[in-house]
């Protein structure tokens, strides 16, 4: 379920200029087919999370994945943009109920540092998905085009329902769902928020998870265009990245978790996306000279090995807090990371293609930013986590 939506974005990446000529549209048109994917991952998550909460995780999850499947193949059937950004919205909207519900489910099983190491395995499915994705879409356009691709998806979906089907159990039981509707869902929302120490960790990982969204959008031109690396060599410094972060996110579940409080360890990661921001930001100024692509590559894994202790540990502080309504809490740690991402994203390229600094520059500004958070809210030394 963590890799369906990094699925669903990334294998489509490939196929993006033959979808183009094939429905005869702009490439800007086109291109609100991610972004409508995008909006419904963040905002049906603010729905699906809540209804698990009521009904329990198995009900809401099971349609959301019959939805996803049955549009996915629709995608594949798409006669025109129009209709293909639409159902990309649908497709991201039932999507979202995944990942949400995949958050409230550990929630459900696990307690305190075993959930703590459980959300540090995640981020090893977090980090191959999107490596991987891309790699599986194009060599699926070897064979077919890119409705191919959908067709692909609509099979990992239907697999994944029936796997859930069978394998899944609930794991909400019935005394501890919250009974109401929509009133009492978002009364459940405000009351989340209302917990100073809750929302300071949902912040804190959302301008981090920002900071993540702000290198995905920015360097493929930084460092193609700008330091003229090869599509190949984008590739494998991408690919290492992800690597970092997935090293680090083990080292965090298997050898600090449990011996080191996760306040601790959060801060270490926040400190080195700071430094690693401003490392960033000096070189592509040219305030120490020109850094070229070695420098700036260094920094960028640097940044990316980090996330490895922001995302799991403020997930996994966050929903500590939370057991008495877990899919809400999932739903509005997931909504704040996408749409504080997606606010990000566009920024990378306010000064045009001929520099990389607002990379650095956005990256910095969220890296302060969520330290702010975690100071300001969620003061650790006098609220201690209970992990």
């Amino acid at each position: 379920m963590a890799a369906l939506p990094p699925l669903s974005m990334d294998m489509y990446l490939p196929a993006l200029p033959a979808v183009t000529d094939s429905l005869s549209a702009p490439a800007a048109t086109i291109q609100l087919t991610l972004t409508t994917c995008i909006a419904g991952l963040a905002l049906g998550q603010l729905v699906a999370g809540p209804l698990s909460d009521r009904w329990g995780r198995r009900g809401p999850l099971l349609t959301g994945m019959v939805v996803y499947v049955i549009a996915t193949a629709l995608c594949a059937l798409a006669p025109s943009a129009g209709a293909l950004i639409a159902l990309r919205l649908v497709q991201g909207l039932a999507g979202a109920a995944g990942i949400v519900i995949a958050r409230a489910v550990v929630r459900d099983l696990y307690e305190g540092v075993a959930m703590a190491r459980f959300f540090s395995t995640l981020m090893l499915i977090s980090g191959v998905a999107p490596v991987v994705a891309p790699l599986i879409g194009g060599q699926v356009l070897r064979f077919t085009d890119w409705r191919g691709i959908f067709l692909v998806l609509t099979g990992v979906g239907a697999v994944l329902t029936l796997v859930i089907l069978k394998w899944l159990p609930e794991t909400l039981p019935r005394e501890a769902r919250r009974a109401g509707g929509v009133g009492e869902s978002l009364r459940t929302m405000r009351g989340l928020l209302g917990d100073r120490v809750f929302t300071g960790y949902v912040l804190t990982g959302a301008f981090s998870f920002a900071a993540l969204f702000a290198y995905i959008a920015a360097s493929p031109f930084v460092v193609q265009e700008i330091y003229g690396a090869s599509p190949q060599t984008f590739s494998l410094l991408f690919g290492l990245n992800s690597i970092g972060l997935i090293a680090v996110g083990q080292i965090n579940g298997r050898l600090l978790v449990g011996r080191v409080s996760l306040d601790k360890a959060l801060v270490c990661g926040l400190v080195v996306i700071v430094l690693a921001s401003v490392a960033l930001t000096v070189m592509t100024t040219g305030a120490l000279g020109e850094p070229g692509l070695v420098g700036v590559a260094a920094g960028l894994f640097v940044l990316m090995a980090a996330q490895g202790l922001t995302m799991p540990n403020t997930n996994a502080l966050a929903l500590n807090r939370t057991p008495h309504a877990a899919g809400s809490a999932s739903a509005l740690i997931g909504t704040s990371g996408f749409l504080m991402g997606a606010a990000a994203s566009p920024l990378v390229g306010l000064a045009g293609e001929d520099t990389a600094v607002p990379m650095a520059v956005v990256q910095l500004g969220c890296g302060l930013a969520a330290v702010a958070s975690f100071l300001l809210l969620c003061r650790p030394w006098r609220t201690p986590a209970r992990l």
